[in-house]
């Protein structure tokens, strides 16, 4: 296998060249330094963040799927990412998918070695039929990862929208993603471990990313996650609370429109302002594919 120490990823870092004398605050105030870095690779590649959420969200409203695909801690991070999507914004489980090397198993057990297998990562897109609206995003901190690359190569052939998300230059590492996010937070403190500031800007992107699809979506509602999936106490509270902040009703009355659109928060709020019964709002709702203000603009309401 060819050396990978040229790559930015696993180069030394000056700044911690002594990190095992370093006293505890000292090592705490090293780390917090070095992940200041984090903030500005996000802000360097914001342009190119923004197009993938444009165009994911562009595919997504027209049926297709989202999937992260990655080894090590980048695949956990992607699994990690897609996992949350349905709770937070009640979409379908199949819309974000993670797909890691290894399968659920590496979720607690290093597979590391898996994930020199670029047939494997080709063959879990002919195993999730990913097609013409699918998005492919594949993680991989040091770009060379061959389970990742063979999955870009097979979703590229299936006509899926392709994203590359590394910490490495494209100079060190070319990819034939159609989108090419790079951040470049620079070499670890502990040298190549890359679940530092690599894991932590990657779960940063994919925040970014998941976030701001269901935004475009019609998840969200102003700042509120007006499709929050009600299904503990936790998330009933919050649906209350985000019923009652909104419109100004108290609790009971804001549990009562909860309890009456079926629990889900988009038509209570829909309901309360056009004053329509449940199936007429979630038909008004359909209409717009989902979008409670565009809904609100057509039936002409303007919340207080």
């Amino acid at each position: 296998m060819p050396t990978r120490g040229h790559l930015l990823t696993e180069q030394a870092n000056p700044a911690s060249q002594n990190l095992d004398q370093l006293t505890p605050l000292e090592f705490v105030d090293l780390f917090n330094q070095e992940d200041q870095k984090v903030l500005a690779a996000i802000a360097n590649a914001r342009e190119v963040i923004a197009q993938a959420i444009t165009e994911t969200a562009d595919r997504l409203r027209q049926g297709g799927r989202l999937f992260y695909i990655g080894a090590g801690t980048s695949g956990r991070l992607g699994v990690l990412d897609a996992a949350e999507c349905p709770p937070t914004f009640c979409s379908p489980p199949e819309m974000v998918q993670g797909i890691l090397a290894g399968g659920r198993a590496a979720l607690v057990k290093s597979s590391e070695a898996l994930e020199d297998r670029a047939r494997d990562g080709a063959a879990a897109m002919i195993e999730h039929q990913i097609g013409p609206l699918d998005v492919v995003v594949g993680i991989t901190a040091g770009g060379t990862t061959p389970y990742v690359q063979g999955a870009i190569t097979a979703a590229n052939e299936q006509r899926a929208l392709t994203i590359f998300l590394a910490c490495v230059p494209s100079q060190q590492v070319p990819t034939n993603a159609q989108i090419d996010i790079r951040l470049l937070v620079g070499p670890e403190l502990l040298t190549g471990s890359t679940r530092l500031k690599a894991g932590t800007v990657t779960k940063i992107a994919l925040n970014m990313i998941s976030t701001g699809v269901m935004v475009q979506l019609g998840k969200v509602y102003g700042n509120r996650m007006v499709d929050v999936s009600v299904t503990n106490s936790k998330l009933f509270d919050r649906a209350v609370r985000i019923i009652a902040d909104l419109t100004g009703l108290e609790r009971e009355p804001a549990a009562d429109l909860l309890s009456k659109s079926g629990q889900r928060v988009k038509l209570a709020l829909l309901m309360h302002w056009t004053n329509l019964a449940p199936e007429a709002a979630q038909a008004l709702l359909d209409h717009h594919h989902g979008q409670l203000r565009t809904a609100l603009n057509a039936f002409q309401v303007t919340p207080s």
